[in-house]
């Protein structure tokens, strides 16, 4: 009777083994997710990747286009290309403080219309033209620039109209000014100088068009 009541008193202890099957199936599950956490990321990085390599190959086949459309004045070292920017010498447009372009630059840009017209259709980018000075102080008897930010302004404004001129859609090209920023060599020497006098193109993605809401 005794031992009866002392056997029923006591409650039987779980089996190992199913305490064993509870922790496997919890590392299971958590090794499950560890993976399915890792082929994801994975699979991100060879999505980004792709992207990167597609963006590279469109740059590229961009630069090479371009490249061919300014094949003549690039042997002819007439204009430079880097990265996408096609950069003139100042002192090949313009005469030092002055914005009226000099023979040998307007013929330049001439010949520069026709193709990077075609270049841009062709792609339906649009052409920044960019003006900058070197950073010594405007000295114009004639007063017609404040400054090296005019000045630079003048300059691309002078170009884009020539370029429009010659056949460039208006629609296609625009302006900009940076004064004596964005310097690509010291100011200290007049070499330097000389370079950070210069005008930029640059063949960029075309805005994209907004349409207004109707008005009510």
């Amino acid at each position: 009777m005794m031992a009866d009541e002392i056997d029923d008193g006591i409650e039987p202890s779980v089996p190992v083994w199913a305490v064993f099957g509870d922790l496997m199936a919890g590392l299971v599950g958590a090794l499950a997710l560890v993976l399915v956490a890792a082929l994801g990321m994975q699979l991100d990085l060879a999505e980004r990747l792709k992207t990167e390599i597609a963006q590279r190959e469109v740059q590229t086949q961009r630069l090479q286009a371009l490249e061919q459309a300014l094949a003549g004045p690039l042997a002819a070292g007439r204009v430079t290309l880097d990265n996408g920017r096609i950069g003139i010498s100042g002192s090949v447009l313009f005469a030092f403080n002055s914005a009226d372009l000099q023979p040998e630059g307007r013929q330049l840009l001439r010949s520069l219309a026709e193709p990077l017209a075609a270049y841009l259709k062709a792609r339906d980018e649009v052409l920044m033209v960019s003006g900058f000075t070197d950073n010594r102080q405007v000295r114009d008897g004639a007063r017609r620039f404040t400054d090296n930010w005019e000045l630079s302004a003048q300059r691309a404004l002078t170009v884009t109209r020539a370029l429009i001129d010659d056949g460039l859609p208006a629609s296609a090209v625009f302006a900009a000014a940076f004064g004596s920023e964005q310097a690509v060599a010291s100011n200290a020497d007049a070499e330097g100088r000389a370079r950070n006098r210069r005008v930029e193109m640059s063949p960029t993605p075309r805005p994209a068009r907004t349409v207004a809401p109707p008005r009510g």
